[in-house]
């Protein structure tokens, strides 16, 4: 077997995602994806990665790491690793399809037959039309409807927790602070801030009591001083966690943090591999490792980051507020490890725009998802996406014969 081509997809549908299929001489194809300036890791992945990967035999995900570990950029998740993680997704999509196993089999899984899953509490239109993580970038609708959850988790949350819990989703997470933070640079909370932000959060305890976990995601937008201050109001409303209170680099921060307040802290989304997770683990500041798996190079480095984790006794979350491929790939990664926690999932956008791209994709159902069972992700990109007007597909394709 032979790579062929290397093909990516984007879609105005949602302008942040990149999907790589890579092509084969035996008529295969692996499917990868990722998130967040897809133009970037397009142009990425045709300049620098199509002439390594084009005419290789038989890719093994582990030795193509190798091969595309980058000269620059490896120390974090920009361009080169969110491209290298998308082709290393779709190189154990493929590897699956020719064991004829689900990836989480090839990961030594599963681990556990069915995950509790939490809702990111986002609507259709989030992270869509900008390259920035802001309430700029919200996309709250002029007129709501049942699954637009960020605009009722700011305005109704007492009224969208029952939604979940009829649902039979027992775990939540909302930002209610981030306006704050933008206001301020992060550097001041005031009471009346934290009051506001409280209100929502006491909201939602007050309509489920103990039945809803709740998670507070702050974006990594604070100061120590103000992260204290938050962390401290929040005590009482018992969070499942706190997720990056700040940004999941400033280590002696997280010590600082660890030191005033016992409220369980979440973080690393956007640190990409298991150097960069080392030091945090050894800090013993933080609760759960948040693993985005395209962003920290693919599922080859994940399942280590995972591992190392699990060494420092820390359970593992994927980030996963974005593609229906990256679904795919969490749901059935999470399967696969011991110390897997819990599967984030956004139901606005399984009940928006998933479906328009892909197929066969793992369906929560009351508050829990399986992986699928089907050789490799199990899941494939509609041939109505592939088609659409609106998709720009690129491809790069090997000169040799066969």
């Amino acid at each position: 077997m032979r790579i062929t081509a290397l093909e990516t997809v984007r879609s105005e549908v949602q302008p942040n995602v990149c999907q790589v299929l890579v092509h084969t001489s035996d008529e295969l194809h692996g499917l990868g994806e990722t998130f967040w300036g897809a133009e970037a890791v397009e142009a990425y992945l045709h300049e620098s990665v199509a002439p390594v990967l084009l005419g290789l035999e038989d890719p093994a995900p582990e030795r193509v790491a190798g091969l595309l570990a980058p000269y620059v950029g490896f120390g974090g998740s920009g361009a080169e690793t969110r491209g290298n993680g998308a082709v290393d997704i779709a190189l154990w999509d493929l590897l699956g399809k020719r064991a004829g196993l689900p990836v989480t089999a090839l990961l030594g899984g599963p681990a556990q037959e069915s995950l509790r899953v939490y809702n990111t509490c986002a609507g259709t239109g989030y992270i869509r039309d900008e390259g920035r993580q802001s309430s700029a970038n919200w996309g709250l609708p002029e007129e709501s409807d049942r699954y637009e959850d960020l605009e009722a988790f700011l305005h109704r949350p007492g009224e969208l927790t029952r939604s979940l819990l009829d649902e039979g989703i027992t775990a939540m997470k909302v930002w209610p602070f981030d306006s704050a933070a933008e206001r301020t640079g992060g550097l001041h909370v005031s009471p009346a801030d934290i009051r506001q932000g409280m209100k929502v959060l006491e909201e939602i305890r007050g309509a489920a009591g103990d039945r809803m976990d709740i998670l507070v995601e702050l974006h990594g937008l604070w100061s120590v001083k103000a992260a204290v201050e938050i962390l401290t109001a929040l005590e009482d409303i018992e969070p499942f966690w706190v997720e990056d209170p700040l940004r999941p680099d400033g280590i002696d921060g997280y010590r600082s943090l660890r030191a005033r307040t016992s409220v369980p802290i979440a973080t690393g989304e956007t640190l990409a591999g298991r150097r960069a997770f080392k030091p945090l683990l050894e800090s013993g500041a933080i609760d759960v490792a948040l693993i985005d798996i395209s962003w920290t190079g693919g599922l080859t480095e994940a399942r280590k980051v995972a591992a190392l984790a699990d060494t420092y006794g820390v359970a593992v979350a994927p980030h996963d507020c974005t593609g229906p491929v990256s679904f795919a790939t969490t749901v059935q990664f999470i399967a696969s490890q011991p110390n897997g926690l819990i599967a984030e999932t956004v139901r606005a956008f399984h009940h928006s725009w998933y479906g328009l791209m892909a197929e066969g994709l793992p369906v929560p159902v009351d508050g829990w998802v399986a992986p699928t069972t089907a050789p490799g992700l199990g899941v494939a990109l509609r041939t109505e996406h592939l088609e659409a007007a609106g998709t720009t597909r690129r491809t790069s394709r090997s000169t040799a014969g066969g």
